[in-house]
């Protein structure tokens, strides 16, 4: 699996600092998607679990999340990475353009959030009250969408 980049994001999983790789190789390639230079298989450097190890050793005092915006089309490359993650004691999440029922079950039991569904420019992004896509906590199956929209407010009624 290969990754364009990494950083340590705040908002794309509410309530944890995260550690984000890009993943690189891309094949929903959906209509609008602001990161088309991730289709590429060819782009971006070698994600192994040494340079992952690396990584989280580097920077497992400042999160508590490591996210990964796409790589479910590797199942067998991202499972190795989720459990190795798991093994340090780290939360995980997935970015993906598939619905929910299109993720394999092995890797939905090694995350525990996702975001789902595909970008649709109509109905917007995570932070338009009309998104088609969800981010949920798969171990409460709350759904934080509500993080994106009026500030935070937990109020299911405005939605």
């Amino acid at each position: 699996m290969r990754y364009s980049s990494s950083q340590i994001v705040f908002q794309e999983i509410p309530t944890e600092i995260s550690l984000a790789y890009q993943i690189t190789g891309c094949p929903l390639k959906c209509a609008g998607c602001h990161s088309s230079d991730l289709w590429s298989s060819f782009s971006g450097q070698e994600l192994t679990l040494e340079s992952l190890d690396k990584d989280l050793e580097k920077y497992r005092e400042y999160i508590s999340c490591v996210l990964f915006l796409g790589g479910e089309w590797d199942e067998s490359g991202l499972e190795q990475l989720l459990n190795r993650i798991k093994s340090y004691d780290l939360k995980t999440a997935l970015y993906t353009g598939l619905e929910i029922q299109q993720v394999s079950q092995p890797i939905l039991n090694l995350l525990d959030y996702l975001k789902y569904g595909p970008y649709v420019a109509n109905f917007g992004p995570l932070t338009s009250p009309t998104t088609n896509q969800k981010l949920i906590n798969l171990k409460t199956n709350e759904n934080l969408n509500y993080y994106f929209l009026h500030g935070g407010d937990h109020d299911s009624t405005r939605y």
